[in-house]
């Protein structure tokens, strides 16, 4: 089994937080039978005590003290550290919340194990190895809409528009090529780093149009994010 990134030398440190009487810990001991160091707590509290230590949260939003995306949103308000939560319902609904407070994906449950190590180490090494958008100091205008690839920062007819990191990416990108159309494959293989786009599930499919929906509604039209039938999306002028 090939090991796990590293960071700095070191073995990934993922927190696993889920409530102890909805889990058997397979998760936790499948995660170290992959060469993760894992910690594990059963509540919202703990998890925002324990957070700082970990360079990857793994977030059960059905906790037994505070609510999954309240915790969500301490965490990301507190650190950079990226974080993927699991929801029982399966709806569209639940996502869009968990993306919103700033969530880096958000699968349904049950999950494959497999799925989930390849968007940790996505992460992981979008992170800590490429360089990031901060970096890029261009400036972006379509219509009304102003892209800051340097402050990540958006306006819409000068207001501010409040994005978590991965809406930003996704519509920075989006908006770099504005003049084509973006397929699914290829957002999850810019945006996500999926290592296997050519397998695009409807997992993987799911992610990339609830974060498109999540965009839509805080950009107020949907004309902002076009969706080109059977071949993916494109940046309109609203």
């Amino acid at each position: 089994m090939r090991a796990p990134d590293r960071i700095k030398g070191d073995i990934v440190q993922i927190l696993v937080v889920e409530d102890s009487h909805n889990s058997d810990g397979e998760l936790t001991r499948a995660l170290e039978r992959h060469g993760y160091g894992v910690a594990s707590v059963s509540s919202g509290t703990a998890a925002l005590d324990a957070h700082r230590g970990a360079d990857f949260v793994l977030l059960d939003l059905d906790l037994p003290d505070i609510d999954g995306l309240e915790v969500c949103r301490r965490i990301r308000e507190d650190a950079e550290t990226p974080v993927i939560t699991f929801t029982d319902s399966g709806s569209e609904l639940d996502r869009v919340l968990a993306l919103r407070t700033g969530a880096d994906d958000c699968l349904d449950k049950p999950y494959e194990f497999r799925e989930l190590v390849a968007r940790i180490e996505a992460v992981t090494r979008r992170r800590h190895a490429r360089p990031g958008l901060r970096e890029s100091l261009t400036v972006l205008s379509i219509g009304t809409l102003r892209i800051n690839a340097a402050s990540r920062e958006v306006l819409l007819r000068g207001s501010p528009v409040d994005l978590t990191r991965k809406e930003f990416d996704l519509l920075y990108y989006l908006a770099r090529h504005s003049e084509s159309v973006v397929s699914r494959q290829r957002l999850m293989t810019e945006i996500w780093e999926d290592p296997m786009p050519h397998m695009l599930g409807s997992r993987a499919t799911r992610t990339v149009d609830t974060h498109v929906s999540s965009l839509r509604s805080k950009l107020g039209q949907r004309s902002w994010i076009r969706t080109v039938r059977g071949v993916g999306f494109r940046v309109g002028h609203g």
